[in-house]
C-alpha cells in the first residue's frame, strides 16, 4: 500500500508560546515530521514568538534540540533537519504590550495563508487577537488555533468565545482537541459510515452498552497545582471523552463536511439526560508503589478533587434510547489505554443449549497503544466432543494490517496543523459545541460540590474504586479489563 501524501498550499505559520513545552513536544516536532514526508512546501515559514529574548540563531538551536529529543534518531535524518530549520525564525513579543509586533508584521508575507497557534495561556487569547487586528497582521483569511482549555464552566467558555469573536470568524477560529487528530478515530467514522456491515446494527436493537476507557499509569506529579482547579471531569470527561461519546453516537451526516459533522455531533451533547448521584462515581488515588498520593501531588492535604471519574449515561434519542454509555477514566491505573467497546446484545435465541454459554460481539476501537480495531466473533472450538463454543479475534491492528507505513501515521498534532492550513474544520470543535458540552457538564460538577462530596480512594495499579465496579455490575454488566 502506498500512501499519498498532498502538499498543502505556501503559508505563514506563527507559534505563540513557540519556547514553551507544547512547541518542543509536539508542535516543532510535528511540523518537522510534515517537512520529512514532502508535505511541507519549500516556501513554509515558521515563526516562533515569545517573550523570551532570542534571536533565529538561538532559537533555531532549542528547536534542533527538541526536535532531537522527541524524534528517534531512526526517524529524522540530518539534511532534512538542517533544510526544516532554516525555515524557523524568531520574534521577541509582549503578548499584552506593542513590544515585538513591529518586527512580526514585517516578518509577514503577502499572497501567503497565515495561520496562528495560540500556545499560550487562554488569558492571552483576547490580547494576542487584538493586537494581531491592531497591527495588521491578521485578515479575513487568517486562522487561528487555540488550546484547551476552552474555559472552566459554561460562564468562561462564552466569555472565551465571544473574546475571540470580536476578532475572528467561527471559520477562521480551530478548537483543537488532540484525540480527534489520532487515526483511530477517524477511522471509527469511515468504519460506521463507510461499511454497510455496521451501520444498520449501529442502534439500540442491536447494541447492550458501550463502554470509553481512557487510563493512564501517571499521576499529577509536576501539574498538581493545575491539575487540583480542574479534576478528571473538566481536564479529560468534559473535552475528550465527550467527543468520542458524540462520534460514537452521532447520526450520519449528510456529507463529510466540517459543519455538518459537527451538526450531528452538537446533536448528541444535547440529548444527553443529566447525571443522577448514583451514576457517578469519583475516585482520588492513594500512595502506593513508592508514589506520593495525589494530596501529596497537589499539595492539598484537604482536596476533594477527582483524579478519576466512571459515569453512565443515557442519550435521549430514538436510536439510543434505553443503550447505556459509559465512561471512565482516570490517572495512577493498572494500564495506559484508551479504547471505545461497543457490546453488542446476545443472540435473541441459542440453539445450541445453556451449556454453550454466554457469548457476545464486541468491536473494540483501541485508540493507544497499538491502535487498531478488533472484533469478537463466536465460532466452533476445534476438535471433538460436541459444540463448544469460543469467541475469538478478527484483529485489524493498524500495525499488522497495514505493515511497515502504519508506523509512519501521522501523530495529531501533525494531522490537525495541517487541516488548519487546509482549511478543514472537521476535526476541530465548535463554539457551540464547547458551550453545550459545558451546560451539561457544569450541573454534574456544582451538585457534588455543593455536597461536598468526597472521592472515594483507590490503590495506585488498580481499575479505580471498587464503587465504579459496582456501577455496571449492579446492572449485569461488566466494564472491560484495563490492559495495555
Amino acid at each position: 500500500m502506498v500512501s499519498r501524501v498532498i502538499p498543502v498550499d505556501p503559508f505563514d505559520l506563527v507559534i505563540f508560546g513557540g519556547t514553551g513545552d507544547l512547541a518542543r513536544r509536539k508542535i516543532l516536532p510535528g511540523l518537522y515530521r510534515r517537512y520529512q514526508a514532502g508535505q511541507m512546501p519549500e516556501e513554509a515559514r515558521i515563526i516562533a514568538a515569545a517573550r523570551s529574548d532570542h534571536d533565529d540563531a538561538e532559537f533555531r538551536d532549542i528547536a534542533r534540540a527538541a526536535i532531537e529529543e522527541f524524534i528517534p534518531e531512526g526517524k529524522r535524518d540530518a539534511a532534512s533537519l538542517d533544510e526544516f530549520i532554516e525555515r524557523l525564525s524568531y520574534v521577541a513579543i509582549d503578548a499584552t504590550g506593542d513590544d515585538g509586533w513591529a518586527p512580526l508584521s514585517e516578518k509577514m508575507r503577502e499572497g501567503m495563508i497565515r495561520a496562528f497557534y495560540f500556545s499560550v495561556a487562554p488569558s492571552l487569547f483576547g490580547p494576542i487577537a487584538e493586537r494581531l487586528h491592531q497591527h495588521g497582521i491578521a485578515g479575513p483569511d487568517s486562522r487561528i488555533v487555540v488550546e484547551k482549555p476552552f474555559g472552566r464552566d459554561l460562564a468562561s467558555a462564552r466569555k472565551l468565545n465571544q473574546t475571540l469573536a470580536q476578532h475572528f470568524d467561527e471559520t477562521q477560529i480551530y478548537r483543537i482537541d488532540h484525540y480527534l487528530g489520532k487515526e483511530t478515530v477517524q477511522n471509527l467514522m469511515a468504519v460506521r459510515f463507510g461499511n454497510v456491515l455496521f451501520e444498520p446494527l449501529w442502534n439500540a436493537q442491536y447494541v447492550d452498552h458501550i463502554q470509553i476507557t481512557v487510563a493512564e499509569t501517571v499521576g499529577v506529579d509536576g501539574r498538581g497545582a493545575y491539575y487540583d482547579k480542574s479534576g478528571a471531569m473538566r481536564d479529560m470527561v468534559q473535552n475528550h471523552l465527550m467527543q468520542l461519546l458524540c462520534l460514537i453516537a452521532m447520526e450520519p451526516p449528510s456529507r463529510f463536511d466540517p459543519d455538518a459533522v459537527r451538526d450531528e455531533k452538537l446533536k448528541v451533547i444535547r440529548a444527553l439526560e443529566p447525571v443522577e448521584p448514583y451514576q457517578i462515581v469519583r475516585g482520588q488515588y492513594e500512595a502506593g508503589g513508592g508514589q506520593p498520593s495525589y494530596r501529596d501531588h497537589a499539595e492539598n492535604p484537604r482536596s476533594l478533587t477527582e483524579s478519576f471519574v466512571a459515569m453512565k449515561i443515557n442519550v435521549s434519542n430514538w436510536r439510543w434510547a434505553g443503550t447505556p454509555f459509559y465512561l471512565r477514566t482516570g490517572k495512577r491505573l493498572k494500564a495506559r489505554t484508551s479504547e471505545i467497546a461497543v457490546v453488542f446484545k446476545d443472540a435473541p435465541h441459542s440453539i445450541f443449549g445453556a451449556e454453550a454459554g454466554r457469548h457476545r460481539n464486541i468491536l473494540t476501537i483501541r485508540l493507544q497503544p497499538n491502535e487498531g480495531m478488533m472484533l469478537g466473533v463466536t465460532i466452533k472450538e476445534p476438535g471433538p466432543g460436541g459444540m463448544r463454543l469460543v469467541d475469538v479475534p478478527l484483529d485489524m491492528t493498524f500495525a499488522d494490517a497495514l505493515g511497515p507505513e502504519a508506523e509512519d501515521v501521522p501523530d495529531a498534532y501533525e494531522r490537525l496543523i495541517m487541516d488548519v492550513i487546509r482549511g478543514n474544520q472537521t476535526l476541530f470543535m465548535r463554539g457551540d459545541e464547547v458551550e453545550a458540552a459545558w451546560a451539561w457538564t457544569d450541573p454534574i460538577i456544582q451538585a457534588w460540590e455543593e455536597r461536598d462530596d468526597a472521592p472515594k480512594p483507590y490503590d495506585p495499579g488498580t481499575s479505580g474504586p471498587e464503587d465504579a465496579q459496582m456501577l455496571m455490575h449492579r446492572e449485569g454488566r461488566r466494564w472491560r479489563e484495563i490492559r495495555d
